[in-house]
């Protein structure tokens, strides 16, 4: 009685040539185990090196479908060599992370999923979407630097967080504090202050002293109401330059100030009277100064009555009695006085008038005022009043 003849499809003789090729098993071994013939296993090996080779093979010619297989296990092999060797290639070259999530737009706007994309760059989608963000948040970032340093310098560089946040939100440019912060470190914008000090108020003399009337009540109710006074120095390369002014504390405004190199009594009664000449004061209006002698003198005194004015003079030593004058001293100086070197008395004449009148009164914010320059707070209070 003959054997029956075993027939075998494609497939699996295909699986047991892997066996062999693949998996480095032994003819005899796989024989063995899979009850084979020698003869037919050593057949099919060699027919399918033949294929790899681009042959027919032994034995029969390859049918339609087999070619098929074939020619779509080539090009299967072909596209693990070519994504092994593109891997390999990103992992020697270390290209920077912009360049794969700009190759990744790209390709994604020729309609190539991301995610196929990232698959075969080896980078992550979340991080493609992280950086597609991350640009656009330095977008905004641009423009908001641009009119934070326009703001600083034309604050003339003097402008800290507080007033550019303020002034970058009257601009319609809605950004936080510590945004505005960061960015000034960023882009090394930071005032530079030096403090200096002359003594300027000569307390021990013999002249009558009035009381203390404003009581550090910094706040009156509408303009004209209270008046703070005092002298400050400025230093020159041919000498000291003596700073009077008169200030508003309804609008922080400074309404009057006069300059000389010394510091007469006639010096102050020009500020007082420039102020008065400007403000057109009610009778009542409290003046208040420290003990010096140029506000205890006969003819700042005689001024003061000849257009019913209240003198107030601070406690002896206590500074804090004309804070608010003294903080405009001060702002004058770190944002104007400390930065130019002047040479003269009328070279720091003309940038501290300046500073008053182009800067100070008109355009600075002023953070007590909700961050309004004094010129504007006055005008808005007087629209409302009217109103």
């Amino acid at each position: 009685m003959s054997q029956k003849r075993k027939i075998f499809d494609v497939s699996f003789k295909l699986q047991v040539v892997k066996m062999i090729k693949e998996q480095g098993l032994s003819v005899s071994h796989v024989c063995r185990d899979l009850d084979l013939g020698p003869t037919a296993v050593r057949r099919w090996v060699q027919q399918y090196e033949a294929e790899q080779l681009g042959q027919a093979g032994i034995g029969k010619p390859l049918t339609a479908e087999q070619q098929r297989i074939r020619q779509l296990e080539g090009e299967n092999r072909q596209l693990r060599m070519d994504n092994d060797i593109l891997k390999k290639a990103f992992g020697l070259l270390c290209p920077r992370a912009e360049v794969s999530y700009s190759l990744v737009l790209q390709l994604q706007q020729k309609a190539i999923p991301v995610r196929q994309v990232c698959q075969v760059l080896g980078i992550s989608r979340s991080g493609y979407y992280e950086a597609q963000q991350r640009q656009a948040r330095v977008a905004s970032v641009c423009v908001t630097s641009v009119h934070m340093k326009a703001a600083f310098h034309a604050s003339g560089g003097c402008y800290g967080s507080r007033r550019l946040h303020a002034a970058l939100r009257a601009e319609g440019l809605p950004t936080g504090r510590y945004k505005v912060r960061r960015l000034m470190r960023l882009h090394g914008l930071r005032p530079s202050w030096k403090r200096k000090f002359v003594h300027t108020t000569d307390s021990k003399h013999a002249l009558p002293v009035a009381d203390n009337i404003l009581n550090r009540q910094f706040e009156p109710a509408a303009p004209n109401r209270a008046w703070v006074a005092d002298i400050t120095y400025i230093r020159t390369r041919a000498g000291w330059l003596y700073l009077a002014a008169v200030l508003d504390l309804y609008s922080r405004k400074i309404v009057g100030w006069a300059m000389a190199p010394s510091m007469p009594a006639s010096l102050v009664c020009t500020a007082l009277q420039i102020a008065i000449a400007q403000r057109q004061p009610a009778a009542g209006l409290i003046v208040h100064s420290d003990r010096g002698s140029q506000y205890a003198s006969t003819d700042y005194q005689a001024l003061l009555r000849r257009h019913d004015l209240v003198c107030s003079m601070s406690r002896k030593g206590n500074c804090w009695d004309n804070a608010v004058m003294e903080r405009f001293f001060l702002n004058l100086k770190m944002e104007r006085v400390w930065l130019p070197d002047y040479a003269n008395a009328a070279e720091a004449t003309r940038d501290i008038t300046d500073y008053i009148v182009g800067f100070y009164n008109s355009t600075r914010l002023h953070s007590k005022l909700s961050y309004q320059s004094p010129s504007v707070f006055e005008r808005e209070s007087t629209n409302k009043t009217l109103s």
